[in-house]
Formats: C-alpha cells, structure tokens, sequence
C-alpha cells in the first residue's frame, strides 16, 4: 500500500486525485495540504471531493500534511510547488508534479532536486496526451520541414496561465525533432500586418472559455493537404488517475527527473 499526500487537496484537481486514491486498491490517502486562508482546512478530504470519507483533515502545515506519506502528488502554483520541493528534499520522500508555469530559474532549481531524490514532473498526467506527445515526435520526424505546425489548446475560463503546460510540451516535443530551438521559433501572437509566415516557426495558440477541460490539437499542414493530432478530455479523472499511476511508479526508483513516458514506458 502506497501512502499518498497531496497538495491544493480542495481544488479541483486535488479533488479528483483524492478520488482516484480513494479507488486505487494499492493507494491510500496521508495527507492533505491547502492554503492558510481556505475555507476547507480541518474537513475532511474525502468529503470535500464529494466521495468517501478519506479519515484525513485538510492542514496548512506542510509537515504536518506530508509526515506519512511515501509519496508526495502536486498540483498547485509554482511559489507552492518549490516550497513543497523543498520540505520534499527534507524528507527524502519522491514526488510526482503536475504544476505548470515554472520560469527558468525554477526549472532549473527542480533539475537540482532531482539529483536528490526521484521526481516526475509532466504537465499532463493524462495516457492518451502522453502518446500524443509521442504521436507528435513521430510525425514531425517523418513529415520533417515541407509541413507548417500550428499548436491549438482550450481551457476553462479560470485557468491562469498561457500557454498550457501540455501545449508548451508539445512544441518542445515538436522543435526537437525537428532540430529547432522552440525559444526562437515559438510564435505566440498574430495580429496586423506580420508578413509571411516563416518556415521554422511554431504557431501556439490559446482559447479560455467556459468549462472546456482540456483540448489540444498539433496541425501540421503542406499545400494540398492537412494533418491534425487531436486529444480532448472530457474530465478530470483522467489526469488524476495518470497521476496516481505515477505515483505507484516512482516509488523506490533512483533519484532523477522522469516524466510520464517514462511511467508509460514510452521513451525512445
């Protein structure tokens, strides 16, 4: 049995790996961490998803949240995401994030904790966007330069940042096969008089609108004919299922920064 502790346990993320825990026969649910001023501290976990009874009270003591847990989950904002790294390295316990939006000092601070203890760190748990990631690779390498590539996601009308942790993923995925550095190709914004496009840039785009979970679409288009890669999830139990499945996974590994083709064994 695996014991799990989460952060941002009354979002609705949080919400849902709490369930996915709760069904997993080899999870178990430790620990429950939120903010100071939420609403939610001292409920219970389970009854704040909206399933059973989990016997653990939300706390804003991170020490308090992660002192059982044999594996830490988060899903939160990237100033919480480090300072759960940080109590991470203290208790020598492997954690699987989802927080996108980190800047490059924080990137690079995770790669250094990742030498200390085993982390997965991927912007979608989801199984079927990491083999869009796959599918992406592949594609790309095969269709090589004579195929523009644009990058469409949509999201619900509170997500904060854009782009998208997946659709960011992706574009990377993207550049690299086809040996271009996303940081000079990436195009972000169209507006007014901008000319021709170029060859090597990548087109990301971003809708927020209503509930809209998660889309993500890779177009790769030539004269005459049009390629798309699509995933769309419908709900969240997707990511909080991958997420538990990560979870399992890392326990007991080395330390090192992995992701979920590495969970999915879909490197190479």
């Amino acid at each position: 049995m695996i014991h799990c502790a989460i952060t941002g346990a009354a979002g609705r993320m949080g919400c849902a790996i709490v369930k996915a825990i709760a069904v997993n026969q080899f999870t178990r649910l430790s620990g429950a961490l939120e903010r100071e001023d939420s609403t939610f501290l001292n409920k219970d976990a389970g009854d704040v998803a909206g399933g059973e009874r989990a016997g653990v009270r939300i706390t804003p003591d991170i020490s308090v949240a992660f002192k059982n847990a044999d594996v830490i989950i988060d899903f939160s904002v990237p100033e919480c995401a480090m300072n759960v790294l940080d109590e991470a390295v203290k208790l020598k316990k492997p954690v699987v994030m989802g927080t996108t939006g980190f800047s490059h000092h924080q990137r690079d601070a995770i790669k250094e904790v990742s030498l200390k203890l085993p982390l997965v760190l991927s912007p979608n748990m989801s199984i079927g966007v990491n083999l869009l990631f796959k599918l992406a690779q592949m594609t790309s390498e095969i269709l090589g330069r004579d195929y523009d590539v644009e990058i469409i996601e949509a999201h619900h009308r509170h997500k904060k940042d854009a782009p998208s942790g997946t659709a960011a993923r992706l574009a990377e995925v993207v550049a690299g096969a086809l040996n271009r550095d996303i940081e000079r190709v990436a195009v972000y914004e169209r507006k007014g008089i901008i000319g021709e496009r170029t060859p090597d840039e990548i087109g990301i785009q971003s809708i927020r609108a209503g509930d809209i979970v998660g889309d993500h679409t890779v177009m790769f288009a030539a004269m005459g004919e049009r390629i798309e890669l699509t995933h769309k999830a419908s709900s969240r139990e997707t990511f909080a299922a991958g997420a538990v499945r990560a979870a399992l996974w890392v326990n007991g590994k080395q330390p090192g920064l992995y992701d979920m083709l590495d969970v999915l064994g879909l490197k190479g």
